[in-house]
């Protein structure tokens, strides 16, 4: 909040996370303590910082509804909050309160393009291995199998012999890909 303005130099982006990591000649500056993810609690409170609709430093706070929230399209586990994310707060510190940023504050569902009591963070130990990857690389190299896989049902379990409900089950393989290459079906 000292209305300072410095030059940055974009080091690596990562566009799936929405991660980037940029650099700046600067002493001084105030930090933040990284925090461990896996002794994040659900129902454990936690709080965003942000400038949502241009509000500078605005703070909300809720708790945490899940740690590896699934969203279809998106490869990342997200931690699910009801903290109120708005316009503005995107890329700011989801914290614990110990203090320590736990997430990154990067979405919400909304059908009004408001907060309507959903958000969700991408992990901080997910954005720090993609920014250790973008300092070193200056981009993230991912693996990739090739498959689109569901849950094994009861059902899916029982037809097959399976004596319980375990795995994935492989609902197509891409055409040329690893999965294919390496004789993986259906």
């Amino acid at each position: 909040t000292d209305k300072r303005e410095l030059k940055a130099r974009i080091v690596g982006f990562d566009k799936r996370t929405d991660v980037a990591v940029v650099k700046i000649e600067a002493t001084g500056l105030p930090f933040v303590k990284i925090g461990d993810v896996n002794r994040l609690k659900v129902g454990e409170w936690v709080m965003a910082i942000g400038s949502p609709f241009g509000l500078e430093n605005s703070v909300t706070a809720g708790i945490v509804s899940a740690k590896a929230r699934d969203i279809p399209g998106d490869y990342l586990p997200f931690i699910q909050t009801d903290v109120a994310i708005n316009p503005g707060n995107s890329g700011g510190p989801l914290i614990n309160l110990r203090g320590e940023v736990v997430g990154i504050n990067s979405q919400i569902y909304s059908r009004s393009g408001g907060f309507m009591g959903i958000s969700f963070a991408i992990p901080i130990d997910e954005a720090m291995r993609v920014a250790d990857q973008l300092r070193t690389n200056g981009r993230v190299v991912r693996g990739r199998i090739g498959v689109q896989i569901a849950p094994v049902t009861k059902e899916v379990a029982e037809s097959i012999g399976l004596g319980k409900p375990a795995g994935a089950l492989v609902q197509s393989v891409e055409s040329g890909g690893p999965a294919d290459k390496a004789g993986v079906e259906a």
